[in-house]
């Protein structure tokens, strides 16, 4: 299992990634053991673990997966740990690490649009609110958008919940706009815990 290489390479113990990560000693056990899937572990567990360990989430996930070719995560993840990442590194360090290894351009070549417009869209926002010129290398991408608007799961729940279109209306009318663009309603990249 990737955590226990993990811990060995860190010459950490059990104990000491549950002390300082925050993760129930329960939990990281049960990881190790294989009792837990990584896949169903929560985006916060997940990151908490890994910057302990000095790695990103995609690569425990990624090295986790039985084959090893083209791990998916579901999307919902992918856009938590894209705002951890913003909130760990500060912003203009996540634009320029994006930038240089061209993350964007690789997901959209995978043809993972969701995931490579999430992406261009934090760069997009972070450049707004940091002043900063955009990029043009992606100019072909934002000319693009996805077929139909994707809704956060926390308000795809909510509607099926209730049944209520306001909270699709209310959602849609604070989209931020770098993100609306390619019909991905998102309203806080910020407040994440």
């Amino acid at each position: 299992m990737i955590i226990n290489d993990l811990l060995e390479k860190e010459k950490m113990s059990r104990y000491r990634l549950s002390k300082e990560s925050g993760v129930a000693m329960t939990t990281i056990t049960d990881i190790c053991n294989g009792k837990a899937d990584l896949d169903k572990c929560t985006a916060g567990t997940l990151h908490k673990i890994a910057k302990v360990l000095n790695v990103t989430v995609d690569s425990i996930l990624e090295n986790n997966s039985a084959d090893n070719i083209d791990y998916r995560c579901s999307f919902e993840t992918f856009k938590s740990n894209t705002c951890h990442h913003v909130k760990d590194m500060g912003d203009i360090d996540f634009i320029i690490e994006t930038l240089e290894t061209d993350e964007v351009r690789k997901l959209y070549e995978r043809r993972w649009c969701r995931e490579a417009m999430y992406l261009l869209a934090m760069i997009d926002y972070l450049s707004r609110m940091n002043d900063l010129p955009l990029c043009t290398n992606y100019n072909d991408i934002r000319s693009q958008k996805l077929e139909k608007l994707y809704f956060s799961a926390g308000v795809e729940v909510a509607y099926a919940a209730t049944g209520d279109e306001r909270i699709k209306e209310k959602a849609l009318a604070n989209a931020i706009p770098e993100f609306i663009r390619f019909n991905i309603v998102e309203n806080e990249v910020r407040n994440i815990c």
